[in-house]
């Protein structure tokens, strides 16, 4: 069985939807979620879903006391789903190749440090009317100790028109992370540990 860890720092829809998508499944689990706010949203999603937590600080993430959480915990792979913490070149090391990162964007344009969430569709938004762009969309990367500067795995598209707000950026990339995070995430793990095909066991479901 492969041992996924969800890092999140809010709601965690997109750790939720990687739980309910890998139920089931007979080789991979998300077996925990570590959240660096106790007041974050993901937390409860974890709850609800049965997966145990971890909560710690930035300088657990920096002592290398998270690193041995990791440990503890025998997590074989880490994904970061709206995880706003630079991960410490430590543990990307220990975890290189298997450590991979959702961004709402269409990389290397609107990466790096800053560049997350409402930022993103905000600079986005201002791109509309400033140069024209037409299009965004969302980037699953390896994580390296730079920000966003990872090798990309997967990247899915969405067109842009004039008349957008940055909400409805949001929503365009919320759609687009519905339909692909979890599946890609699956194959990615899949590819990383030679298990072959997707299990007919795992829901998909969005």
């Amino acid at each position: 069985m492969i041992r996924i860890a969800i890092f999140a720092s809010g709601a965690g829809t997109n750790a939720e939807r990687l739980i309910e998508h890998l139920r089931g499944c007979v080789d991979i689990q998300v077996a925990r979620v570590y959240a660096n706010r106790d007041s974050a949203v993901v937390l409860e999603r974890a709850r609800q879903h049965g997966v145990p937590f971890r909560v710690f600080s930035r300088g657990d993430l920096h002592s290398g006391e998270v690193l041995k959480m990791l440990e503890i915990d025998r997590i074989d792979f880490v994904v970061l789903a709206g995880f706003l913490l630079k991960v410490p070149a430590e543990l990307v090391a220990a975890f290189k190749g298997r450590m991979l990162n959702l961004h709402p964007a269409l990389l290397p344009r609107f990466g790096g440090k800053g560049m997350y969430g409402a930022h993103i569709h905000a600079a986005i938004f201002e791109a509309i009317s400033s140069e024209g762009l037409r299009e965004t969309g969302i980037t699953l990367h390896w994580v390296t100790s730079g920000y966003d500067e990872g090798a990309t795995i997967f990247q899915a598209r969405t067109e842009l028109t004039a008349e957008d707000t940055p909400s409805t950026i949001e929503d365009k990339i919320r759609a687009l992370e519905c339909k692909h995070f979890a599946p890609e995430v699956e194959h990615t793990v899949r590819e990383c540990f030679s298990l072959g095909v997707r299990s007919d066991d795992c829901s998909g479901a969005c």
